[in-house]
């Protein structure tokens, strides 16, 4: 299955009845680019992927990150062109959803329709909530709040919400969050003498929920 566990069992098999194609991809590899043409979703069934858009001064802005059981490609609904473009991190599996089985799929299916305008909505808020962080939250903030992000979905698919594998580089994390590789680099450092993470190369474990949760503000859901 292609989807998030969290769904019904007789919806999940009417998902899975979508589904075209499943794909084997290396780390590195491209799905779709900015300003190609929007034909499908794409449902992560295995690894992680991310989201970037190229600035006009040829600084790339990493827009997002996927996981297994989440779904990418709607920035492509507006206007049938992609506004980014998705890489593999990590050697991954995806599962491709035509656009023309879906709509098709929606016709009979209330459930359907209610499932995918629930994956659109909860990216309106992700990107509402990323706009938040970057826009009032300071630096020791953003890290905190995208180390909750991560437990959270995490523990949403049925895993440990206290052990993180980063499958991003340091400076992807800083393009996402607006900061520099080194500001990253320095937050983990702190926490982890604060005793709210433990830190070993791309494993982190948190060792003070709490703590990290009042780091920040709020605790946001992205």
């Amino acid at each position: 299955m292609c989807m998030p566990k969290t769904a019904s069992q007789n919806l999940l098999q009417k998902l899975d009845s979508l589904i075209s194609v499943r794909k084997h991809i290396k780390f590195g590899t491209t799905i779709y680019h900015t300003g190609s043409h929007f034909h499908a979703l794409y449902a992560v069934k295995s690894g992680f992927i991310k989201t970037e858009t190229l600035h006009e001064d040829g600084r790339v802005q990493i827009t997002g990150f996927y996981m297994s059981g989440e779904i990418l490609g709607f920035d492509g609904i507006a206007t049938d062109q992609h506004i980014c473009t998705s890489v593999a991190l990590e050697d991954s599996e995806i599962c491709t959803i035509p656009l023309s089985w879906v709509e098709r799929f929606n016709q009979g299916s209330d459930e359907i329709s209610h499932h995918f305008y629930k994956l659109m909505g909860r990216e309106i808020v992700r990107d509402h909530t990323i706009m938040l962080i970057l826009g009032s939250m300071q630096t020791e903030e953003r890290v905190a709040a995208f180390m909750l992000n991560l437990s959270q979905r995490l523990q949403a698919r049925g895993y440990s919400p206290y052990t993180l594998t980063l499958r991003m580089k340091r400076e992807e994390i800083g393009s996402y969050l607006g900061m520099k590789i080194e500001t990253v680099s320095r937050i983990l450092t702190k926490f982890q003498e604060l005793g709210l993470l433990e830190v070993q190369q791309k494993n982190i474990r948190i060792l003070d929920m709490n703590g990290l949760k009042k780091a920040i503000s709020q605790s946001p859901e992205i």
